[in-house]
């Protein structure tokens, strides 16, 4: 019988099934290729959106149009530094004034924003400290109800809270004295919770400390003390490697002695706690026969008046600091709104000022807010040279050719020829 065409067959077989596994494979592998290169891109995507720390705000002096260097610094930002966030920030038309006021103005600019960051930061910790000690879940910190990098990064100015035809140095004084004001009442806040929790924090530290100093109401019961015209309880502090030396003399120290009569009632880590009931009148002696022998008798009345007085007051104080924190929690939410909300706009009175005092009137440049990595920072500036005029730049090499007036500028602590100052978040 021939045996080939089986085998034959089986070759075939085994040709055709290695053809369709093939075929099913290539298609995989290349899907498995692709959801990987989309999950990657998807988790630089998430990483480029997480909120930065860290912003400049700058402006740029515009030539022809407003629109076509925006275009050209969005061009030039995606080709050499496309992980750099990019976005316009919204100055009005504010209300110029004189060249004196600019000038005056421009000297207390830096003074002014490092003050209202200082408060926006104060408060910040705050928020940070209460939610710890709290144990809450930390919240994104908001302005009415919008992240603080989506405010800042879409930044629309309130006409109504700040009319641009107001003096710029009537808004920059309103805001001062809003921020001054939240600062006032942050102070007085924190305050009023400090004081409690100090007071919390010292009953504690009497129930939680050594037999030497801590309160020792809780740990005596009213059937422990005996207290008759004629005997008397006293609670000794005995060391612990004492309490051998204790239990051997304690009878002898004095006379009228209750014989047997001590007892341990408590112990830590240092010390027991020890009874001994005498006779009223030899009390005095007692103590200073056991002080000389290295005990300490405590001084101590039970009051169940006193006991019941001690757990109210601790229980409204516990009440008071969790109310006070809860209170104060949220009032640091919404004051910090309200005092980023005022950084922001101090932001564009100081953008704007510092604009109109290097490129001149009319006023005519482009602010815009970016979030450079480290990395990136030295191109990013570079890119930003590049679209400045060039004879513009020449007036912002050193100092000395800057002048006075241009010296007082709060901009950054390294000279460039555009407007630029960092917003940090944290």
């Amino acid at each position: 019988m021939d045996s080939s065409g089986p085998a034959v067959e089986y070759k075939n077989f085994l040709g055709v099934l290695r053809s369709f596994i093939s075929a099913i494979a290539r298609p995989l592998l290349s899907l498995s290729v692709c959801l990987s290169v989309s999950v990657k891109f998807r988790a630089r995507n998430r990483s480029f959106k997480s909120m930065a720390t860290r912003y400049w705000v700058v402006s740029l002096p515009v030539q022809n149009s407003a629109s076509s260097l925006w275009n050209r610094l969005q061009e030039q930002i995606s080709k050499h530094s496309f992980d750099t966030p990019l976005y316009r920030f919204n100055t009005p038309n504010l209300r110029v004034g004189t060249l004196d006021s600019l000038l005056s103005l421009s000297d207390d600019l830096l003074k002014s924003n490092s003050f209202v960051e200082g408060v926006s930061h104060k408060i910040r910790r705050q928020i940070e400290e209460l939610e710890r000690v709290s144990g809450v879940e930390s919240n994104a910190l908001t302005v009415d109800g919008v992240p603080v990098d989506s405010y800042l990064t879409r930044f629309v100015w309130d006409e109504a809270k700040y009319p641009t035809m107001s003096p710029l140095r009537e808004i920059v004084d309103s805001i001062h004295g809003q921020v001054a004001k939240i600062e006032d009442d942050l102070k007085v806040r924190v305050a009023e919770y400090s004081n409690v929790r100090s007071q919390l924090n010292a009953i504690n530290r009497k129930q939680s400390g050594s037999l030497a100093v801590r309160d020792l109401s809780n740990l005596v019961k009213p059937e422990d003390i005996i207290a008759s015209e004629h005997l008397v309880t006293l609670l000794a502090v005995v060391p612990k490697y004492s309490q051998k030396d204790w239990l051997a003399s304690y009878e002898t120290l004095t006379s009228y002695v209750v014989p047997r009569s001590s007892k341990m009632l408590y112990e830590d880590n240092e010390y027991a706690l020890y009874t001994v009931t005498l006779f009223r009148r030899v009390a005095d002696n007692f103590r200073t026969s056991a002080r000389e022998r290295g005990f300490q008798i405590r001084d101590f009345e039970y009051s169940t008046e006193a006991q019941e007085s001690r757990k109210q007051e601790l229980e409204k104080l516990m009440q008071d600091q969790e109310s006070l924190r809860s209170s104060l929690l949220q009032w640091c939410y919404t004051s910090y709104g309200e005092v980023f909300s005022s950084w922001m706009h101090f932001c564009a009175v100081r953008v704007f000022a510092e604009s109109i005092l290097r490129y001149g009137l009319p006023p005519s440049f482009l602010a815009c807010v970016l979030a450079p990595s480290g990395k990136s920072e030295k191109k990013v500036r570079s890119i930003l040279e590049g679209l400045c005029d060039s004879a513009n730049s020449t007036y912002w090499k050193t100092e000395d050719e800057v002048g006075g007036a241009m010296a007082g500028l709060g901009g950054d602590a390294d000279a460039h020829p555009y407007v630029s100052f960092t917003i940090n978040l944290v």
